[in-house]
């Protein structure tokens, strides 16, 4: 069967872009193929900086025959229908439609469409310009002479030539021919720009991919990255040095690079007195180079560094290893001058007094005077929330309350919290602010904080994403919650919420956050209580203030904080399912009102396990039965008594059950007051075998209406009873 080479050849496509894009080219071809009446074997893609590729195998050659009959309208239907039916079926007249006759529906028109199959070379010839001319570029350009011309060929970067072959292996692939704003398909490829400019003739895959790397060209980026990671550890390790690995570098460099030469330059030992981490940062963000450090060592660096060129030097690279080394010297000076600048007094001292005295800072300390300055130049944060200075407020006096709930000191979850966001004025910050909070740990160790004080500085944004790691000291963890509830009740308060994929402010991010936080440290929190000493003592003026609405019977609370609750539930769902819970179990657990989130992680956990044993399964059976006959009854209005009357009970697993649900809610009662959720399952169980007599024996809609309306009440108790736990109703099974 023919196979299929497809090579869209341009100037150097941006690194981050080059794998979605030639995922993007593999799923619009194969598609296309697909829809045409083609089938394949294997497709996979390819892509160098300056090309994506695509290798299609076992192609069937023509597409086959197609015949189909389309039913059209009554043939006494009005002339508009029978119009609509002819634009369907492709038919220019009536008359060459086909009149069928059915002894119910009367006589109606079909169509007989017959479809010759086309040569696979036709429909790629026919699937490709539309494909190239309309891909999905994040930011494409226009270029040349026809770049005026309405309508012109867009791309990322200019196209310069396509490469379209197909054929069986038995033979010489022909080229389908196709043109796209001026470039014809071929056969002819080019390799790396500098080693081998000439063209080169290609016919299948396995030829293209040799050539290419006769021609300096490496097509697979995984072996590309492979070339690059073994030659750099054993580089570093031939000098006595560990390579400090970094996938996400090692992605891009291998995007930058047709030919991988990975070489090794250095910079002064005394540029190694600034934070690792600056000197990370900074090479790797100018210079996409790595860093290594001494055998060994986790914390320390070296002053060698590791960079990929895309040539092979006649000097064997020196001379590209030492202009690298001059660049990242230079850059490393700026990181030194930013470093000593951040632990100088800032030049406006003066006039810091006033915010020094609001938030209690010492300006002779440095960090101090970064959060003093934050707040007297008034940094917006919100322009309805208002500036940094405001926020850092509220979020030291939500701190302060939640340090005893997490078992913290109040006095040193305010100064955290007062601490946490000055590094946002440091001149590292400012020019890596993927630092933030690292910069502001350091620099609060240097001035002489509490190590709990400048851990949460640093831990109070984790976690920022799934697979990032909870704070666990309680300083930390007050001041982590007091960030992220203060952005959620904020956000929900000036009616700021995320909409569809839409989330600029990573508010779902934030609400995962807290979600983790309490229930990876076992925090026990009332959301409901946060959410009214937002409202009530933190609330800036300008935002407004809602009246109470009723979201329940028993409560009377502000909607948006019961939109915030949902938003909360919504949020748990998401989490309990990627660990696996049942999403009908969590829905079985969470209400409207349930605002300890830890709580209801506690109650699934011990549903789940009940469950899974047989008296969980036969409890879930007969609870289930008992509330589907009071939902048939009180949907059809039949009697229902307000309580159980013992009087009443004609047979004795009347009287077992009535005894064994007074005894189950009380027990269950108990245990769900002091958490232990276990122990409530383990009450109800003993429901099991006395509802199970119940239904064998008794039949509940008794012809007395007083004997029914009390063996209803008996199932109401039974409702009751299980859903101290959990709304039995929505499990599933």
């Amino acid at each position: 069967m023919p196979d299929l080479l497809l090579e869209l050849r341009s100037e150097e496509i941006p690194a981050r872009l080059q794998r979605k894009a030639a995922g993007d080219l593999k799923k619009l071809v194969a598609d296309g193929l697909v829809e045409a009446g083609l089938t394949y074997e294997a497709a996979r893609e390819y892509w160098t900086p300056r090309r994506l590729a695509l290798d299609i195998r076992g192609i069937t050659a023509r597409s086959k025959d197609v015949s189909e009959e389309i039913k059209g309208p009554a043939t006494t239907a009005p002339e508009q229908a029978i119009k609509g039916f002819l634009r369907k079926a492709g038919l220019a007249s009536i008359d060459e439609a086909h009149v069928h006759s059915d002894p119910k529906k009367g006589d109606f028109y079909v169509a007989r469409i017959s479809r010759p199959g086309r040569a696979a070379e036709e429909i790629v010839a026919g699937l490709m310009p539309g494909i190239i001319r309309s891909f999905p570029w994040p930011k494409s350009m226009r270029w040349g002479a026809a770049s005026a011309k309405p309508g012109s060929l867009r791309w990322v970067r200019p196209l310069q030539s396509i490469v379209c072959t197909f054929g069986p292996e038995s033979s010489d692939p022909e080229v389908v021919d196709f043109e796209v704003d001026g470039i014809r398909s071929g056969n002819v490829t080019f390799g790396h720009r500098f080693h081998a400019p000439q063209a080169i003739t290609v016919k299948r895959f396995d030829d293209y991919v040799t050539k290419l790397e006769a021609a300096k060209v490496v097509l697979d980026a995984e072996r590309r990255k492979r070339i690059i990671l073994d030659d750099a550890r054993n580089l570093t390790f031939a000098a006595g040095l560990d390579l400090v690995e970094d996938e996400g570098l090692l992605e891009e460099v291998s995007g930058l690079v047709e030919w991988p030469v990975v070489l090794m330059g250095e910079f002064e030992q005394a540029f190694l007195g600034i934070p690792p981490e600056v000197i990370r940062l900074t090479i790797r963000a100018n210079q996409k180079c790595f860093v290594t450090r001494p055998r060994g060592e986790v914390e320390r660096l070296s002053n060698r560094f590791v960079l990929v060129s895309n040539i092979e030097a006649r000097d064997g690279g020196a001379e590209i290893a030492r202009g690298n080394g001059k660049v990242v010297r230079a850059r490393l000076s700026d990181a030194v001058h930013f470093w000593n600048t951040d632990q100088a007094d800032l030049p406006d001292l003066a006039a810091l007094t006033g915010s020094a005295e609001k938030f209690a800072l010492d300006l002779k300390k440095p960090l101090d005077q970064r959060m003093a300055r934050l707040d007297r130049l008034g940094v917006t944060f919100h322009a309805k929330l208002g500036t940094q200075g405001e926020r850092v407020e509220r979020i030291r006096r939500l701190a302060a309350d939640l340090a005893p709930l997490v078992g913290a000191e109040p006095a040193m979850a305010e100064r955290a919290a007062v601490l946490a966001k000055a590094d946002l004025q440091t001149e590292v910050v400012g020019e890596f602010p993927e630092l933030q909070g690292a910069m502001g740990r350091k620099y609060a160790l240097l001035q002489g904080e509490d190590a709990a004080v400048a851990a949460a500085i640093e831990e109070h944004y984790r976690p920022q994403g799934p697979s990032d790691s909870v704070p666990t000291d309680p300083v930390s963890i007050a001041v982590a919650l007091a960030d992220k509830l203060d952005t959620l009740t904020g956000f929900w308060a000036i009616d700021e919420k995320p909409t569809g994929s839409k989330d600029p402010y990573a508010l779902r991010r934030a609400a995962l956050g807290v979600i983790r936080v309490l229930v990876e440290n076992g925090v026990r929190l009332n959301l409901w209580s946060i959410f009214e000493f937002w409202e009530t003592t933190l609330q800036p003026e300008n935002v407004h203030v809602e009246s109470a609405t009723p979201i329940s019977s028993a409560d009377m609370r502000p909607a948006r904080n019961a939109d915030l609750l949902s938003f909360f539930h919504d949020r748990l769902k998401v989490y309990l399912r990627d660990k696996g819970a049942r999403h009908d179990l969590i829905d079985a657990v969470i209400t409207p009102e349930a605002d300890d989130l830890l709580l209801v992680v506690s109650r699934v956990a011990a549903l789940g396990i009940f469950l899974d044993s047989e008296d969980g399964q036969n409890l879930l059976a007969g609870t289930r039965r008992a509330a589907n006959i009071l939902a048939a009854e009180e949907k059809k209005g039949t009697a229902i008594a307000e309580d159980v009357d013992p009087i009443l009970f004609r047979q004795d697993e009347e009287g077992a059950l009535f005894e064994a649900v007074a005894h189950a809610e009380h027990e269950a009662g108990e245990a769900i007051a002091r958490q232990d959720f276990s122990a409530a399952m383990q009450a109800l169980a003993a429901l099991r075998r006395p509802v199970d007599a119940f239904f064998e024996a008794v039949l509940v809609n008794d012809e007395d209406g007083f004997v029914r309306a009390n063996r209803l009440a008996l199932l109401s108790r039974i409702r009751g009873a299980t859903g101290q736990m959990a709304d039995f109703s929505k499990i599933a099974g």
